[in-house]
């Protein structure tokens, strides 16, 4: 079983997990709970769901509730559970964190508010009222490449003086402006790029909040567990290893590629949901020979 720590409070290896469904694109719940076992059983010490790569803005709110109580009820005590509650009305995703708590999720995973192109005072109220809400431990999605809004450097450092909010999933890619933040606060940071998955490790994230890890959760937990028992040559050789599977992950967006690959596999995961399409021949043969290059058949 993992080792939670207020240093490591997810664990290293957290999987973006996919939302599962039925042929027809209804939700399958037993899909997800077999996909969940199969992720803690790879190596996955947390699970988001219903975040980015779970489809989360085709998903209904009870979709969402009644996949965290699936998910919780098929990993238990093994891993964590974060629920994506992220929208861009605060008071709806004030809504969903309060049913993620219901349903026993173990803590939040809160996106900043796209779209709408709030200023930082927006973007900390934001979170500081979603943090407010519920009891549960807060971590933060810093991703201005979907959400057209970066969490400036001042402000993640104003909001790591909340009590809840305790961690950051950064895909941001500023090395330097996250370093100043990890140096200054108590914040935990998981990488949220898979490709900087071991440069942020180099300069203080604990772990990732991993799509690849669908496919290769023994290879990252390797990989850590190398480079935080000081052998960084092997977690370099794990690292370049698996450069083809971040290639080719995301050559389109993720779960569309993690999906084709677990169709291909034979694991849950099933279609995606409009707007999303389906990977065509070429893109599936792209995507194998990109995993084969990494070793992985698919």
């Amino acid at each position: 079983m993992a080792s939670f720590t207020s240093s490591v409070p997810f664990g290293r290896v957290v999987t973006a997990m996919v939302t599962p469904f039925t042929a027809d694109g209804g939700l399958d719940l037993d899909g997800a709970q077999q996909l969940a076992r199969q992720l803690v059983d790879a190596g996955s010490t947390g699970l988001v769901v219903n975040g980015t790569t779970g489809e989360a803005p085709t998903t209904t709110d009870a979709e969402k509730s009644a996949l965290v109580r699936a998910v919780l009820e098929a990993v238990g005590d093994r891993a964590r559970v974060i629920a994506g509650v992220g929208t861009n009305d605060t008071r709806h995703t004030v809504e969903q964190a309060l049913a993620a708590e219901g349903a026993g999720a173990h803590a939040l995973l809160v996106v900043t508010p796209y779209y709408s192109r709030p200023p930082q005072a927006g973007v900390q109220a934001h979170f500081e009222t979603v943090a407010d809400a519920t009891g549960l431990p807060v971590m933060l999605y810093d991703i201005p490449g979907r959400t057209a809004t970066p969490i400036e450097t001042e402000t993640l450092l104003r909001l790591a003086e909340h009590p809840r909010i305790v961690a950051v999933k950064d895909a941001k890619g500023d090395l330097g402006a996250s370093s100043r933040v990890m140096a200054e606060t108590g914040l935990v940071y998981y990488c949220g790029d898979d490709m900087l998955n071991l440069p942020f490790a180099s300069i203080g994230a604990v772990g990732t909040v991993s799509v690849v890890s669908h496919l290769v959760g023994g290879e990252l937990t390797s990989m850590y567990e190398a480079y935080f028992a000081g052998d960084v040559a092997k977690a370099r050789d794990i690292h370049r290893m698996l450069l083809p599977v971040y290639t080719g992950v995301f050559r389109t967006q993720g779960v569309i590629t993690i999906k084709a690959a677990l169709r291909a596999l034979r694991r849950p995961g099933g279609p995606v949901r409009l707007p999303l399409v389906e990977l065509d021949a070429a893109g599936l043969a792209t995507l194998r020979a990109d995993l084969a290059a990494a070793g992985i058949a698919v």
